[in-house]
C-alpha cells in the first residue's frame, strides 16, 4: 500500500502514568526537542491531534477568533 507523501502514521504507548514516548522519526520529522511543550486537541468522535508546535499561533489564533464571535 503506498502511502500519501508527508503523511505518517506511528504506535505509542500509554505507560502506568499516562505518559507516552514519540518515536524517533516523528520528533525527527516534527523537531519536537526534550523540554518542548506540545498541544493536544481532542474531540470524543475525532480523537486526539498532537499538531506541530509550529502550527500553535494558528491554532491559538483561531481559538480566540471563535472566542471574540461568541461574546
Amino acid at each position: 500500500m503506498k502511502k500519501p507523501k508527508g503523511k505518517y502514521a506511528w504506535a505509542a504507548t500509554v505507560g502506568e502514568k499516562g505518559q507516552i514516548v514519540i518515536p524517533k522519526q516523528a520528533r525527527d520529522i516534527f523537531d519536537i526537542k526534550p523540554g518542548d511543550t506540545l498541544v493536544l486537541l481532542g474531540d470524543e468522535k475525532r480523537g486526539i491531534a498532537i499538531p506541530p508546535k509550529s502550527a500553535f499561533s494558528q491554532f491559538a489564533a483561531a481559538i480566540f477568533e471563535t472566542q471574540a464571535e461568541e461574546e
